[in-house]
């Protein structure tokens, strides 16, 4: 009966792969996985690191598909590929071995703090490294063309319903021609023209494509609703210098600042119920971003690596029980406390906070389908 889960999430894998037979699906999958991995990674040497010995390495949840046997350590790859966890020896209380001296319980605040951190300073060091790689090859771009790429397309918009999305290359718009046309002539075109069919020429996932687009009447003019966005395209690149590496290195603490900063106030307008249900993307919608990434070049994929590993090492950082942050509250509040809380109350906390993220995780999946749809 183990074969069965295993089989249905194969089965529901090869579905949504077929959704997009061209969208490079296996790419962004493993991307995911390999932020996990590293994620664990930092809790695991971090363990190491202070002498704690590790029971258990894992990606993902639920039953054991496969895995091996590492010193003392059971590596593995579970069912359920929606995170991983690392299990000390000595962690749980209630289990023998809770009292080993080398175990979790019996380690002093600042190193379990530590070990709790070591998954989120993981996702920071792979945004930096990430970033400054990026940066580095930005230094080295001799010459560039600007491309006029689709950023944004309003949710119901005359734009969505004729087939636009995000990342299309605009290479015409009726008689005009990108590059080499100003896009103020371009909005003007669309809005003389309201319920007239508009041929757009644009380039996507590599290929040329044709889209027809009608503009609403809106206010007197016609309207489509999307933006564009002018987007440098690197022709010619000179060799490596030493010196590229100090410049991305400038480059990733900027970014890593800027879109914390980003991700800190989408977060606040989430809790506040002011975000839009468009800017929520889960798994499903991370692997499409990721597809249309890879194909438009290694360095942009590249950014979006280290951009999620960024998020991730955010949201783990959150005082939301289950989460590294939340453990760490916890663990901060019986210090200052200075007794620690029952079991019975942990527990219950823990696991209020689990079933909240896997509501949220379920919520999210809902919303990646349904923009499928759309």
């Amino acid at each position: 009966m183990k074969r069965l889960p295993l089989f249905l999430s194969i089965a529901f894998v090869s579905i949504v792969s077929m959704k997009w037979p061209s969208a490079g699906f296996w790419g962004p999958v493993l991307m995911l996985g390999g932020l996990v991995f590293l994620h664990e990674g930092g809790h695991f040497l971090a363990a190491k690191y202070m002498g704690m010995p590790v029971e258990v390495f894992s990606l993902g949840f639920g039953s054991r598909l496969f895995g091996f046997k590492w010193r003392e350590t059971d590596v593995r790859l579970c069912i359920l590929p929606l995170g991983g966890y690392v299990k000390l020896a000595g962690f749980n209380p209630e289990e023998p071995g809770a009292d080993d001296p080398y175990g979790f319980l019996q380690q002093p605040y600042r190193r379990r703090m530590l070990f709790y951190s070591g998954g989120i300073l993981a996702n920071l060091a792979t945004t930096l490294i990430l970033f400054t790689f990026v940066g580095a090859d930005q230094s080295r771009v001799t010459k560039v063309q600007e491309s006029w790429t689709i950023v944004e397309v309003l949710p119901g918009s005359a734009a969505e319903q004729g087939g636009l999305r995000i990342g299309d290359e605009l290479q015409g718009i009726g008689t005009l021609t990108f590059p080499g046309s100003e896009f103020e002539a371009a909005i003007a075109y669309i809005q003389a023209r309201p319920g007239e069919a508009i041929p757009f020429r644009i380039i996507r996932d590599g290929r040329p494509l044709a889209l027809p687009l009608v503009p609403r009447l809106e206010g007197g003019k016609g309207r489509l609703g999307f933006s564009p966005m002018p987007v440098p395209t690197p022709l010619e690149r000179r060799p490596y210098r030493p010196a590229d590496f100090l410049v991305g290195g400038r480059y990733a603490v900027s970014t890593t600042w800027r879109m914390s900063g980003q991700v800190l106030g989408f977060l606040k307008r989430l809790i506040s119920f002011q975000a839009k249900s468009s800017e929520v993307s889960g798994p499903i919608g991370i692997i499409r971003q990721g597809s249309r990434a890879a194909k438009t070049g290694w360095d942009v994929f590249l950014f979006m690596c280290g951009a999620i590993s960024l998020q991730l090492g955010l949201l783990n950082a959150l005082p939301i029980p289950a989460l590294d942050g939340g453990h760490m509250a916890l663990l901060t509040f019986e210090k200052l406390r200075r007794r620690d809380l029952t079991i019975e109350l942990k527990e219950k906390i823990l696991t209020g906070g689990f079933l909240l993220l896997a509501s949220l995780m379920v919520l999210v999946i809902v919303l990646d389908l349904m923009k499928l749809r759309r």
